[in-house]
C-alpha cells in the first residue's frame, strides 16, 4: 500500500514504515502529525484518485529529529570581467516517519 500525500507543500510517495526527510515542520522531536492532502492511495491494486483530494483519507506521521541537510554552494562568474560571487546555503529538514495510511 502506498499513497501520494502533500507534505511541507511537495508531493511524496510513501509507503507505512518509510522514512522521508521533508521541509522543516512545525513541532517537536517525537511528536505525531497527520496530513489530509491525499492524493492517490494504492491498496494491493485497487487504486483510489482525488479530485484533486480524497476526502477521509490520512497519513500519521511521526517527527524522528530536526537537522540540517548538506551545504550546496552557488557560484557565479562573468567570464573576462573579473566578476565571481561564491555563497554556500544548508537546508533546514525534518526526518518523519510514516505510521499509519488510512483510507
Amino acid at each position: 500500500m502506498y499513497a501520494v500525500v502533500d507534505i511541507a507543500g511537495q508531493q511524496f510517495k510513501v509507503r507505512q514504515g518509510q522514512q522521508v526527510f521533508v521541509h522543516r515542520l512545525e513541532g517537536e522531536e517525537g511528536s505525531n502529525a497527520s496530513f489530509e492532502k491525499v492524493f492517490l492511495i494504492d491498496n494491493e491494486g485497487q487504486v483510489r484518485v482525488g479530485t484533486p483530494t480524497l476526502t477521509g483519507a490520512k497519513v500519521d506521521v511521526k517527527i524522528i529529529e530536526h537537522l540540517k541537510g548538506d551545504k550546496v554552494t552557488v557560484f557565479k562568474k562573468k567570464r573576462r570581467k573579473g566578476y565571481q560571487k561564491s555563497n554556500g546555503h544548508r537546508q533546514y529538514l525534518s526526518k518523519v516517519l510514516i505510521e499509519a495510511i488510512t483510507e
